[in-house]
């Protein structure tokens, strides 16, 4: 089995795929995402099928000729039946890999094996794990593994879902669910996915910074200190500086947000989360004094360290307004340094 060293889980959305491409070729190279599409429910169906494609568009052409999976999993059965349309149509040139999993209607799971067997590039099967292990669900893989088709590559992608502090048996309840997965295929990839960014919220950031461990570091160290065999051929994946909650929202609507938005910075045990105003007199100083509070941090790791470093160096020393950044611009530069960090850290 061979893979990717990282899955960060992205929303299919400029600033995650402006992310993406602002990574170095050495850190990209490592890297293979799971770019999750949002919901686009009540939509008129030829207006859906217009966002499907151009959502699948968007990521296609960011990933060029490096591979990718690309999931809906919030969907209802007219966008996921849509998902399945589009990337069969495009399947002699898309780098993209399809997602289904045990719990997904039965057209879906039949248009993804047929899409994986045409196609040649593989498919994941996703399995959503957000509480403890139900055996169940492994009756659910099993089945759909014997449905796949001897010449087409399976990747399992366990999906913890949230990993916070209420979850402090995650590591173990992987191991549980891997023992049941793992022996069931030869699986090319096999990523263990969580989500330990906190929820941004006002209450989170009432003293103006946060600082929250990375619950799904921690259990992800836990896992990999098994000894069982597999564990070597793990590959890690997380939601980057977003939650699972966060990455499932749909598209804005319009109606504008909260006077406020965050700075976000990954260290080696933690996230620290720093607010910043949208909008006000005092915007660019706030938040120029923001990336200098983040830049003063001991684990930060100097402007070189990649382009999220770069951009809060630039953002600290800059004059006035001009290069502030707004919430799309925070949100590219958080993922760009996050993804940059977790890919050296697991290499060293």
């Amino acid at each position: 089995m061979s893979g990717p060293l990282y899955v960060p889980v992205l929303p299919a959305k400029s600033h995650a795929r402006q992310a993406y491409s602002q990574l170095s070729p050495a850190v990209q190279a490592a890297v293979v995402p799971l770019w999750n599409l949002p919901p686009r429910a009540g939509l008129h169906p030829d207006v859906l099928a217009t966002d499907v494609r151009q959502d699948v568009r968007d990521v296609s052409r960011i990933q060029r000729h490096h591979p990718a999976w690309v999931d809906a999993p919030f969907a209802d059965d007219a966008q996921l039946s849509l998902l399945a349309d589009v990337l069969s149509m495009d399947a002699e040139v898309s780098p993209l890999r399809p997602v289904t999993g045990p719990e997904r209607p039965e057209g879906h799971q039949a248009a993804t094996l047929e899409h994986a067997r045409s196609a040649g590039n593989g498919f994941a099967i996703r399995v959503m794990m957000p509480g403890e292990w139900d055996d169940a669900v492994g009756h659910g893989v099993r089945d759909l593994v014997a449905r796949v088709d001897p010449a087409v590559e399976a990747d399992l992608l366990l999906d913890l879902g949230a990993v916070r502090a209420d979850r402090p048996d995650a590591a173990k309840e992987s191991l549980r669910a891997l023992d049941a997965l793992m022996p069931l295929t030869p699986w090319r990839t096999a990523a263990v996915l969580g989500g330990g960014f906190p929820d941004v919220t006002a209450r989170l950031l009432e003293h103006g910074t946060a600082v929250e461990p990375r619950w799904d570091w921690l259990a992800w160290r836990e896992l990999t200190d098994s000894t069982r065999e597999f564990v070597r051929r793990l590959a890690y994946g997380d939601y980057g500086i977003d939650s699972p909650r966060g990455i499932a929202r749909g598209p804005s609507s319009g109606n504008g947000g909260p006077p406020w938005g965050v700075l976000r910075y990954t260290t080696g045990e933690s996230f620290v989360l720093t607010k910043v105003p949208t909008r006000g007199d005092d915007r660019a100083a706030a938040i120029r004094a923001a990336a200098r509070e983040l830049l003063a941090l001991p684990d930060f790791r100097g402007a070189t360290a990649g382009a999220g470093e770069t951009w809060l160096r630039d953002c600290a020393r800059g004059q006035g307004s001009k290069g502030t950044g707004n919430a799309a611009v925070w949100l590219q530069a958080g993922n760009v340094q996050h993804m940059t960090y977790v890919v050296r850290s697991l290499r060293t």
